[in-house]
C-alpha cells in the first residue's frame, strides 16, 4: 500500500520513459485501479522508437510500422500527453508544457503538478558549427530520418540514372557518413547493402560507381565490440570499397562539397551526420543539479542526487557504475543499460512510495553486437569474438528479444521471415514527405518547398 495519493510525471516516451511506466503499471496496479496513484506520460510522438532496428528499417528489412511501439497501447494506464516539457520547476513540483492544442488554443504553455518526477528525455544529435551542415545534411535517431534516408538514397540512384551530367551523377553517387559509433557504421552498412542489390535493376548504374565514405574524427569506430573487432570492422568495409577515413573531420559541406581535414573534396547530395549525442536541452531548464556535460547527477539508486522525488536514467542521467573498478565512473549512455535502469527505477518508485528501501542499479556490461547488413556482423560478448554470419545472427537474436511487446516480437519476425523468401523492396516513397504538394501544384498553386521541385521528390 502506497503512504498516500501520488502523482507520477514521466518525461519522455523513449527506452527509460515508456520501460518504466509499464513497469509502474505493473508494480502499482492496485494502486492504479483505486486512484491511488496517477501516471502522466509527457512525450513529443505517441510511440516508442525501437532505435538499433533503424538501419534495418532504412534498408528495407522491416517495415517502419514495427519499428515503433503505440505508448498509448501499452500504457493503457496512464494518461499520455503528446507534447513537450518546456520547463521544470521542481521546488514547486509544477512542470510546464506544449502540447498539439497550445498553438491553436492560442492560451500559451499549461502547467501541471506533481509529487513525483521522472526525467527520461533522452538525447539529441550533437551538431557541431559546420558550414552547410543544418542545410544539407540529415540525422539518423529517428524512424522518420531513416525512412526519409532510404528515399534519398533510392532517389539519388534515379538521379544519376537519368541525368546526361557527368558531374552531377558523381555528386549523387556518392555518400558520406560522419561518425564512426553504431549508428554511423550500422547504417552505412546497411544502406550500402541495399544500394548494391538496387543497383542490379538500373541498366547504367553499376555498385562500383557508387562513393561510400565514412569519416572518423578518432583512430577507431566501434569502440563498444573493442579494438580487433574494430579492425576487422574496418577491412570489411574496404572490401566492399568504402572508403574508411580515420583522424579525419568534416570541415564543411556547404554548396553540397564535402570537404575534409585531410584535404579531400567530394561534391556530395548526401550528408549523414552520427557524430555523437548530446543531452536533451530540457534539463537546463529544470532546477536540478548536472554535471560538467549537462547530465543530471544521479545516485546508484537512480533518484537525482541531493533531491528528493527526483528521478532519472538512460541518456540524460549521469549514473554511478558500481561494478567498475575505478572509482568516478558512469554506465554508457546507451540502450543496453536504459533498459535495466528502467526496470530498478520502476521498481525503486514504487518502493519510495510504500516506504520500502531502494534498490542499487548495478549491471556489468557484456558486451555489444553490430550489424554491418545482410548476413555480415561482428559481436564480443562476455569475452568472446563472432564476426560474419554468427555475429549477424546474434544481433537478429538479442534486438528480438528486447523488442518491447509481443505484438512486435511476431511482426518482426514474420518480415525477417518473408525477406528471405522474397525479394527486397526497392520502391522510394519520397512523396510522403510532402504530402500536399502534388495537390497544391494541382490546384494552381506552388510547391511548399521550392516550385522548382518535383512534388514526388524527397530532396
Amino acid at each position: 500500500m502506497v503512504k498516500e495519493r501520488a502523482r507520477i510525471l514521466i518525461v519522455g516516451g523513449g527506452y527509460v520513459g515508456m520501460y518504466t511506466a509499464l513497469r509502474l503499471q505493473r508494480k502499482l496496479n492496485p494502486e492504479l485501479k483505486r486512484g491511488d496513484v496517477e501516471i502522466t506520460v509527457v512525450s513529443p510522438d505517441p510511440y516508442m522508437t525501437y532505435q538499433p532496428f533503424l538501419p534495418e528499417a532504412a534498408a528495407g528489412s522491416i517495415s517502419p510500422r514495427h519499428v515503433v511501439v503505440p505508448l498509448r497501447r501499452v500504457l493503457d494506464q496512464c494518461k499520455v500527453v503528446i507534447g513537450e516539457a518546456q520547463s521544470i520547476d521542481h521546488a514547486k513540483r509544477t512542470a510546464t508544457l506544449t502540447t498539439l492544442a497550445t498553438e491553436e488554443e492560442g492560451a500559451g504553455a499549461e502547467q501541471i503538478t506533481y509529487d513525483e518526477l521522472v526525467l527520461a528525455p533522452g538525447s539529441i544529435s550533437r551538431a557541431l558549427p559546420i558550414p552547410g551542415l543544418a542545410d544539407y545534411a540529415i540525422g539518423f535517431k529517428t524512424v522518420e530520418e531513416a525512412i526519409g534516408l532510404r528515399n534519398h538514397v533510392i532517389e539519388q540512384m534515379d538521379i544519376a540514372s537519368s541525368t546526361r551530367d557527368p558531374a552531377i551523377r558523381d555528386a549523387a553517387l556518392t555518400f558520406v557518413f560522419v561518425g564512426g559509433g553504431y549508428a554511423g557504421v550500422e547504417a552505412l552498412g546497411e544502406l550500402e547493402d541495399m544500394a548494391r542489390y538496387t543497383a542490379r535493376y538500373y541498366h547504367n548504374v553499376q555498385p562500383e560507381d557508387m562513393k561510400w565514405i565514412l569519416v572518423e574524427a578518432s583512430n577507431r569506430i566501434l569502440p563498444e565490440v573493442g579494438e580487433e573487432m574494430g579492425k576487422y570492422t574496418i577491412t570489411q568495409l574496404r572490401r566492399r570499397n568504402i572508403d574508411v577515413r580515420l583522424e579525419t573531420r568534416l570541415d564543411s559541406c556547404a554548396d553540397r562539397i564535402a570537404v575534409l581535414s585531410d584535404g579531400a573534396r567530394f561534391p556530395t547530395r548526401t550528408v549523414v551526420w552520427t557524430a555523437g549525442v548530446k543531452p536533451h536541452p530540457i534539463l537546463a531548464a529544470t532546477d536540478l543539479p548536472r554535471n560538467e556535460r549537462g547530465r543530471l547527477k544521479c545516485t546508484p539508486q537512480l533518484t537525482v542526487d541531493g533531491v528528493t522525488h527526483a528521478w532519472a536514467a538512460g541518456d540524460a542521467a549521469a549514473v554511478p557504475d558500481v561494478t567498475a573498478a575505478e572509482p568516478g565512473k558512469e554506465t554508457a549512455p546507451n540502450a543496453q543499460h536504459a533498459l535495466r535502469q528502467a526496470k530498478v527505477l520502476g521498481d525503486n518508485i514504487a518502493h519510495s512510495l510504500r516506504g520500502e528501501p531502494l534498490e542499487t542499479y548495478s549491471h556489468k556490461y557484456v558486451g555489444s553486437v553490430a550489424s554491418l547488413g545482410l548476413h555480415k556482423g561482428v559481436a564480443h560478448v562476455y569475452g568472446r569474438k563472432l564476426k560474419g554470419y554468427p555475429a549477424w545472427f546474434m544481433h537478429r537474436v538479442y534486438h528480438l528479444s528486447r523488442v518491447p511487446t509481443f505484438n512486435r516480437k511476431a511482426r518482426v519476425l514474420a518480415e525477417w521471415t518473408l525477406a528471405g523468401l522474397f525479394k527486397r523492396e526497392i520502391v522510394s516513397l519520397g512523396s510522403l514527405e510532402h504530402p500536399r504538394a502534388e495537390f497544391e501544384l494541382a490546384a494552381g498553386g506552388k510547391h511548399p518547398l521550392d516550385p522548382k521541385l518535383d512534388p514526388k521528390g524527397s530532396s
